[in-house]
């Protein structure tokens, strides 16, 4: 992948050097040759770099640290690791809100990295100060004495407080990076297209150098140094952002979707004794919605409790008092009920990543029991995770060379599967993972037993740790494959108005996955209390019972989510019945 020529220069000399509705770090109208391009893209792909490398060099070798250093039960480990990814990507709708609404996407960018930065620095501390963990485990002592509340209220403020700024950092870092190229040009929409491709390719390189280097220096080196690089990481890709202030390409704040949604609503409760209209054109229609971005929408019949939105209140208008809150254009209506329409799907997502963060915990701990080693080297078990990496950097090459072809052919659509189908395929994967995963442990125990080791869960069982693969694979594939799909889905069908909720759309399935498998987690935990699934010796727990739980469930999600597949109808169908055509969106990477 070569790094394509910069902007300056490159452009003819008749094209006007300012940029409509772009502006400079000053306020004032940005130049050309003088800002954007791979110059300032570089700086942003670097922060989002060293933000990956942040969060993962800390979550994905967490539950290790929190059972054999901080000494807390392998449910509540498992719960803090899922708690703390699922907030990372929950507040990325605080993020994206605060960006779009007050601060803009550079100053969010900024304040959160440097949110981000105190709480590694403050995890690092942690790991620094004998007082701020629990005294080590001896032979001596019948058992080990958990962090105390002190401990882990250092613990958590820095886990949440890094949180908090990866959900501010990641709303808007992508954005950010297509603002400094002109769409409306095709040379520079054409290098913007390069850019997300870089931008994966960053976000997987921050992945495996954390799921490799800093998980091996935080098992053989020391947590401080593993947790200290994360901090240096940060702050360098903080300070490399902020040197790149005059060079940036700043547009104007838009408002957030999320305001849009809330006022349809609002406005469509407060008229909810009014009788709606039979006619579409009693109802408000802004004749300058396509200057402000957004794409004329036929009226639809579903959800017309939501047309009384766009009701035209006589008695407001005459006062003076009309405002977003209780009037609302019909293409606004319309667009909140297009994303109304796609809430099926975003649920049945859901389960998916419920799958993927066993990977992070239940798994690694798995693993950490296994032999691990090749030759004189034994692979870390968090930097089994690395699989999941590279089976989802493999299959959708092999996907796209092998199945789309044969796909295109079979169901006569040149483009292969439609994002749902993918989405279908990835679902389908993950029972099979699943699947994968409660045979594996079954044979582990049977291992255990079979050699005398299962009351001594610190105790090495001589069974191969690659009889773990195939859990870590499968679900690396159906990443791949759902990740493509969510992104493919949310951001063709969300209206032309809303396009920067399908980041939140995406992510926020990723969160609330993770905090699903909190919930369940904590109810497997307290409902076998006598006779523990989710032991602290794992080789005295059921662990396999909790992977069959999850395969039940995903059996049951893929069927909701194969009705609601069949049942919704994309957008540029519904689009074509009346005429219209759909405008091209970009690709977006998270």
């Amino acid at each position: 992948m070569s790094f394509p020529e910069t902007l300056d220069n490159t452009l003819p000399e008749t094209l006007d050097n300012t940029i409509p509705d772009v502006w400079d770090y000053k306020g004032r109208p940005s130049e050309r040759t003088k800002s954007g391009g791979w110059g300032s893209a570089a700086m942003i792909l670097g922060v989002e770099a060293v933000e990956r490398l942040t969060t993962l060099g800390i979550g994905v070798n967490l539950v290790t640290y929190l059972t054999g250093t901080m000494h807390l039960s392998n449910a509540t480990s498992a719960n803090t690791v899922t708690n703390f990814l699922g907030t990372s990507f929950m507040l990325t709708l605080l993020g994206g809100f605060i960006a779009d609404t007050f601060l803009g996407r550079y100053l969010t960018i900024a304040i959160f990295t440097a949110i981000q930065a105190t709480g590694v620095t403050i995890l690092t501390i942690s790991t620094i100060i004998p007082s701020l963990q629990p005294p080590k485990c001896t032979e001596t002592t019948e058992a080990c004495i958990p962090a105390n509340s002190t401990q882990l209220t250092v613990l958590y403020l820095a886990l949440y407080l890094t949180a908090l700024g990866t959900g501010g950092l990641k709303s808007s870092v992508s954005g950010f990076g297509s603002d400094q190229f002109d769409d409306s040009q095709p040379k520079e929409r054409s290098i913007m297209l390069n850019f997300f491709n870089w931008f994966f390719f960053c976000i997987n390189l921050g992945a495996l150098v954390a799921e490799t280097v800093l998980v091996y220096i935080q098992d053989h080196v020391g947590r401080r140094w593993g947790y200290g690089i994360c901090a240096c990481a940060i702050v360098l890709g903080l300070v490399v952002f902020l040197c790149g202030t005059k060079r940036y390409r700043f547009k104007k704040l838009v408002g957030s979707p999320l305001t849009q949604i809330a006022a349809v609503v609002v406005a469509a409760w407060k008229k909810r004794e009014m009788e709606t209209p039979s006619d579409v054109l009693f109802l408000y229609n802004d004749v300058d919605d396509v200057k402000k971005g957004k794409q004329k929408l036929p009226h639809t019949e579903q959800f017309r409790f939501l047309d009384k939105a766009a009701i035209k209140d006589s008695t407001a208008i005459e006062s003076g008092m009309t405002n977003k809150w209780n009037l609302s254009t019909l293409t606004d209506v319309e667009e909140v009920k297009m994303v109304i329409r796609m809430l099926p799907i975003w649920a049945t997502t859901i389960m998916f990543w419920t799958v993927y963060v066993q990977m992070n915990t239940f798994s690694v701990s798995q693993a950490s029991t296994m032999n691990r080693n090749i030759g004189s080297f034994q692979i870390p078990a968090a930097s089994l995770t690395v699989f999941v990496v590279i089976s989802a950097l493999l299959t959708v090459p092999i996907f796209d060379k092998l199945v789309r072809p044969i796909a295109s052919k079979l169901l006569h659509n040149p483009k292969g599967l439609s994002p749902l189908q993918h989405i279908g395929v990835g679902l389908f994967l993950s029972i099979i993972a699943m699947v994968a995963a409660a045979l594996c442990e079954l044979k582990r125990l049977r291992a255990a037993h079979a050699y005398g080791l299962t009351d001594k869960p610190e105790a090495e069982i001589p069974l191969t740790v690659f009889w773990i693969l195939p859990q870590f694979l499968l679900v690396g594939a159906g990443e791949a494959l759902t990740y493509v799909g969510q992104l493919d889905f949310f951001l063709k069908e969300c209206p032309k108005g809303m396009k920067t909720i399908s980041t939140g759309l995406f992510l926020s399935t990723l969160a609330l996955g993770f905090f699903f498998s909190s919930i369940l987690v904590t109810i497997v935990h307290k409902v076998t209390v006598n006779n523990p699934w989710i032991a602290n010796n794992i080789n005295k727990g059921k662990l396999y019972n909790f992977y069959w739980l999850l395969v039940v469930l995903s059996v049951f999600n893929f069927v909701v989510f194969s009705f609601c597949a069949k049942w919704y109808v994309y957008k540029d169908k519904r689009l074509a019945e009346v005429g219209i055509e759909l405008e091209e969106d970009e690709p977006t990477f998270h």
